[in-house]
């Protein structure tokens, strides 16, 4: 071996430039994906990473950001203590969870939906179409529709209850048992389209040999719903899940144009009440405080769904 090295020293050479252009290359991919990817990191520290940061800083004082940084008071952990005695903030917290439960509603009406169009033979572009039109609509638009549509005297809605015999229809936005209802009705409305397209993406990809052996070996088409369908659709599934239930905690623009976190609170939501703090009594640290007990409580839900989908999710 030593004696062919010795008589074939250009093989060496060649060999080590062979080595050297291969870490140059590597050195280009990795600065390219840099090059690609910093637009992204630049804007993402300058506008989150920092923001959150900051947040928890200013969430230590009492501060009210219209006086300056000269009026910034340390409090410590007073803020918090305050959050876990406060009606407003509890309150607000229990309107955040039961919008949770929007979620799963939404996705199984949206499953049911998009199975029933990928199977259809006609008009399927034309229902994609009017299912995903109130997800691009304007909140302001949808929300001023549905306020109509739930007006408790003129509305339409109430006005079907009446002609089928119900004397006493809800008040819906009016009503402090209906109002959280009636928003997360909307919601659950406004999110049917986007699912569902999600939904149609993730059935196109199901290979048809799985239904075609499912057809040779009996299964009937429940069967075959919920041993292929469903399980080839559970990394879907568990996107559509993180998404929105992310989506519900940041519930805003809808309930300030529709009820403006009333009557009484009923649908005030901690975002909602976050802004009423920061911007309109100018208590900047306490809502700070707030912000980042948000961001702490959908990172544990986060977290858990991560660990939890090891055990149904099929990639």
């Amino acid at each position: 071996m030593k004696q062919a090295l010795i008589e074939n020293p250009a093989g060496i050479v060649s060999k080590k430039l062979l080595q050297h252009s291969r870490k140059r290359s590597h050195s280009g991919d990795a600065w390219a994906g840099f090059f690609f990817t910093a637009p992204m990191l630049i804007t993402t520290t300058i506008l989150t990473i920092i923001p959150i940061l900051l947040s928890g800083i200013i969430s230590f004082t009492d501060w009210n950001f219209i006086s300056g940084l000269d009026s910034i008071k340390s409090v410590g952990f007073e803020n918090y203590q305050k959050l876990f005695h406060d009606e407003n903030f509890i309150q607000s917290m229990k309107n955040n969870i039961a919008l949770m439960a929007v979620v799963p509603v939404s996705l199984f009406l949206s499953l049911v939906l998009a199975v029933l169009i990928n199977k259809a033979t006609y008009f399927k572009t034309f229902f994609k179409v009017v299912y995903f039109m109130p997800f691009i609509s304007s909140f302001v638009a949808v929300a001023v529709l549905w306020r109509v549509l739930f007006h408790p005297t003129n509305g339409p809605i109430n006005g079907f209850l009446k002609s089928i015999g119900i004397d006493s229809p809800p008040l819906w936005l009016a009503d402090t048992h209906y109002a959280l209802l009636s928003v997360m009705i909307i919601m659950v409305w406004s999110s049917l389209g986007f699912n569902m397209i999600i939904f149609m993406a993730g059935l196109q990809n199901i290979p048809k040999d799985l239904y075609e052996a499912a057809d040779i070996d009996g299964a009937s088409p429940i069967r075959q719903f919920f041993s292929i369908t469903l399980q080839m659709l559970s990394p879907t599934t568990f996107f559509l899940l993180i998404t929105g239930l992310v989506a519900s905690f940041k519930a805003f623009d809808l309930i300030m144009i529709l009820t403006n976190g009333g009557p009484a609170g009923s649908t005030s939501v901690i975002v909602f009440y976050l802004y009423e703090t920061a911007f309109i009594n100018l208590k900047s640290g306490y809502a700070s405080a707030m912000g980042i007990v948000l961001l702490l409580f959908i990172l544990v839900i986060t977290l858990i769904q991560w660990v939890g989908q090891k055990k149904w999710v099929n990639y």
